[in-house]
């Protein structure tokens, strides 16, 4: 590996803080700054990994960062994050300053962790990826946002969710043996998840390995509002000893809906993605080096 005069930056230019980014990190002097279109991150990343340099960071929300993480998983190149969007759930984990100047630092020193890497269908995630009831509730929502605030607009999507709900087919594997649900709502964690607010998404400290999976057993629309909503006052925890839900740590599992589709959309760490069915689910431990504060 060879360590570059300066370090690599890729910043999301569809990112909410594109300038103060920008200026961070030019004013260091210690990297070589670059804006790139979500669509080149990929691209743009794997070609610094090409060249061999030790690190690059990238400057934007988790999804960002996950669109980077497929590029990094696997190789010695280490990822440097600035938290540069709304939720940051990885720089939380990481122990990461709200400070992009104190983030800045960390970044051009720093200590190497690892961390596991959520796949489906090959697109890497690093907190959560959902598929079913929410991701209709998101897509609803932000189609009624052009006409309507953003709480009339979650509230008229929440009553079309009621109406509207689609199941699907989860198969997955315990313990050698294959288990099947008809769920309306399902979240997979790249390890053991919260949903309890205000933690919501956040990893569990010391929490297990794996990909962590809860399926609603209802179809009832009301009934998975009624969960989804205790989830978040009550914690999985506490929901899962409830005939309703059930939540398993695994390393693989299937997806597919109960109706044949050609594709349908899928959330990972808070974007959404269409993808052809079936979903297949998968983790490699260890597979990120990251930059975390020493």
């Amino acid at each position: 590996m060879r360590l570059p005069t300066r370090i690599p930056a890729f910043i999301n230019t569809n990112g909410a803080n594109v300038e103060e980014a920008s200026a961070v990190l030019e004013h260091t002097g210690a990297f070589d700054v670059r804006r790139v279109a979500p669509s080149s991150l990929a691209e743009s990343v794997q070609r610094a990994v090409t060249e061999g340099v030790e690190r690059v960071l990238v400057a934007g929300g988790d999804g960002s960062i996950g669109t980077a993480a497929a590029s990094l998983c696997g190789t010695r190149t280490a990822l440097a994050v600035l938290p540069a969007g709304t939720l940051n759930h990885l720089a939380r984990d990481l122990g990461l300053p709200e400070s992009l100047d104190e983030a800045a630092r960390i970044a051009q020193g720093g200590g190497r962790r690892t961390v596991d890497v959520g796949f489906v269908n090959g697109k890497a995630f690093l907190n959560t990826s959902s598929v079913g009831a929410y991701v209709s509730f998101v897509r609803r929502r932000v189609a009624l946002e052009r006409w309507m605030g953003y709480r009339l607009a979650s509230v008229m999507a929440g009553l079309w969710l009621l109406r509207r709900l689609r199941t699907f087919r989860v198969t997955l594997e315990l313990e050698g043996r294959a288990c099947e649900y008809d769920t309306p709502l399902v979240f997979v964690g790249a390890g053991e998840r919260e949903l309890k607010l205000p933690t919501l998404g956040k990893r569990i400290d010391g929490g297990r390995r794996g990909l962590h999976v809860m399926v609603l057993r209802t179809r009832s629309g009301a009934r998975t509002l009624a969960l989804a909503f205790a989830a978040m006052a009550r914690g999985v925890s506490a929901v899962a000893r409830t005939p309703a839900l059930d939540a398993f740590i695994v390393d693989r599992v299937r997806i597919e809906p109960r109706h044949e589709r050609r594709e349908f959309y899928v959330a990972a760490d808070g974007e959404l993605h269409r993808m052809e069915p079936p979903l297949q689910y998968s983790i490699v431990r260890d597979g990120l080096s990251v930059i975390a504060p020493g």
